[in-house]
This record gives C-alpha cells, structure tokens and sequence, in this order.
C-alpha cells in the first residue's frame, strides 16, 4: 500500500525559544472568554470535514509523532518503564509498517514522559534514538509543596537527563487572581529547567472558568513556558475541545504580539483514533497546519498509541484486531 504522507520528522530548525516577558497585568486584565461561544465553536470540530482512507492512515501516523508516551501511575517500576521505551523504539509492528510501506519516515514518538525518579531508566534505555524523555515534576500532580523542593526536583531530572520537564502549577493562585506569585513560580521554574523545554500544566478542570484558564495561560507563557498544557490526567475533568480552544486563541494572541511561538498539550482522556483527529483539526484551523509539529503540539497519553495501530490495522485489512495484538508494555 502506498500512502501519500507528509515528513513526519519533527521540524524545529529555526525555532524560537519563549525568552520570557515582564508580566503585564493590564494584558492579563483583558482577558476574557465566552463560554457558550467556545462550546459553539467546538462543537464543529469533527463535523464540518473529516479525514477518510489512506489520508485519515497518513494523519494517524503523523499523530504518533506527537505523543508524549506517558506512564504516571503509583505501581510504575523501572520494568514497565524499560517496556514503555522498548514500545516507543518501535511503536508499530513490523508487518504493520511493512504494509503501509512507511519503514524510511521511521515514526517515533514526540516523547517518552515518566516520573523524575524513572528518568535515568528512561534516558538509559532510549540511548541512541533521540526520543527525548520528559519528566513530571514540582509535586505532580497537585503542585502542593514548598517551593525549594520542587526546585530540587526540576535540577534533578535536569541532571539524571531529562530534556523536558512538565511542571503543574498552584491552582489556588489562579483562583485568587494571584498572578504575581504565579508568574513569579513559573519563571523561578523556567530557570531552574536550564536547557530543557518547560510544559506548563494548568489543571484546568479545577480552575473555574474558561476565563481564569485563559489568564493562567497567559501568565505562563509570559513567565517563559514553551508549552501550556492542559492537565495532569489525575483531575475529574481533563482535556476537552472547548478548554483548548481557549488556550489555543492565547496562544495565538502571544504569537501576534511577541511573535514567539508556544506548543500546546492536552493531557487527560484521550484514548482514541478519533479525539486524536479533532485535537489536530482543531490545531490546524486556529493555529495552522505549522502548529502540527512535535515541537508545537503534543497529546498527553498512555494508551493512545493503541487505537491507532488498531486503526491502521482496519486500514489494511478491514477488520479491527484485539487490543492485545497492539500491546503497550
């Protein structure tokens, strides 16, 4: 089978990282969201036009390289971890890949993501493969601890190896309107990250309204963050269309006013084919089809990855398979 693809190599040359701005509180006091017509707007993602055949096979593999494979669970052990890296080494089968004709583009994911205490395990079994390993960090999830310990825990993935770092905020701060204290955490983060890519996690599902998100997502980037991203995974309410349509409409409002380009990551339930779809949809349509590239846009997911080869699979054949015959670890 061929299939008319697009390089789904990640592309960043000539990317500008987020240097940082002086917080402007007048910006962040005009803010402001309408729900109703986010929830509108949302609402025709996936309805207006759609993906079908070999094109839906081709964005499905370009989704891939924008996963950040993710393992966040209480029972996580260096086995599952070397599991999960053996899996993003090959995230495909081989007779899938064969099929499909695809073995040159050689698709990886955008990441492999893991608490701080499995980044050396990471890093030591992704050696050679330039799949960067992204850590969880400062009291994931609930970002509830003092300050100078979630500092220790940035420099420590840093130094075990860790080249992106997803740090969650303190959503009381949000709910205060306290954007000095937050835009003063954030960029005490930032810092601390060095050379590593800094995502912001919002936890937006406890933060009230579209309005304090879109203020927070402001606040964040302003204090330096290469990405926001939606949440932890761990909140009642994770990622979902009209959320990142507001943080989406921000990143766009930072770009035409500091011309510095911000990803997005939403985290949290997205465990099928089709929400991998409308989140790119939705990037394409607000952002661009240049916003679809792992250095500007990541799903936050752990099975994920699953539906998809599933999907390619009926593809080829027709028929959809088992999950275990796309098994993760």
């Amino acid at each position: 089978m061929s299939l008319r693809v697009v390089d789904h190599s990640p592309t960043d040359a000539g990317h500008k990282r987020n240097p940082g701005f002086p917080l402007d509180l007048d910006w962040v006091g005009r803010v402001r969201m309408n729900r109703s017509a986010l929830e509108r707007r949302a609402a025709t993602i996936g309805t207006r036009r759609t993906v079908k055949k070999e094109y839906q096979l081709a964005w499905l593999l370009k989704a891939i390289t924008m996963i950040d494979l993710t393992t966040l669970n209480a029972d996580d052990t260096a086995g599952r971890v070397e599991r999960l890296c053996a899996k993003a080494r090959h995230p495909l089968r081989s007779d899938i890949v064969d099929a499909l004709g695809i073995a040159k583009l050689d698709i990886k994911p955008g990441a492999v993501c893991v608490y701080h205490s499995f980044v050396a395990t990471a890093v030591a079994a992704l050696q050679g493969t330039n799949i960067p390993v992204a850590a969880v960090s400062t009291a994931f999830p609930h970002g509830l601890a003092p300050v100078e310990t979630k500092l220790k825990e940035i420099e420590s993935s840093v130094a075990d190896g860790a080249s992106e770092i997803d740090i969650v905020i303190e959503r009381g701060m949000v709910l205060r309107g306290d954007w000095q204290a937050l835009y003063d955490q954030v960029k005490a983060f930032r810092k601390a990250c060095g050379d590593a890519h800094m995502k912001t996690i919002l936890g937006t599902g406890e933060l009230a309204t579209l309005t304090n998100v879109a203020k927070a997502s402001l606040v964040c980037m302003l204090a330096g963050a290469d990405f926001i991203k939606t949440s932890t995974g761990k909140e009642k309410v994770n990622a979902n269309l009209p959320t990142s349509l507001a943080m989406i409409r921000m990143i766009r409002w930072f770009h035409e006013e500091t011309g510095i380009e911000i990803g997005y990551k939403p985290a949290g339930g997205i465990s099928h084919s089709k929400d991998a779809l409308n989140y790119m949809a939705l990037m394409k349509e607000e952002l661009g089809t240049h916003w679809l590239q792992p250095h500007l846009f990541r799903f936050g997911a752990s099975s994920l990855l699953t539906d998809i080869e599933r999907q390619l699979e009926h593809g080829l054949t027709g028929n959809y398979s088992a999950d275990y015959r796309q098994p993760m670890v």
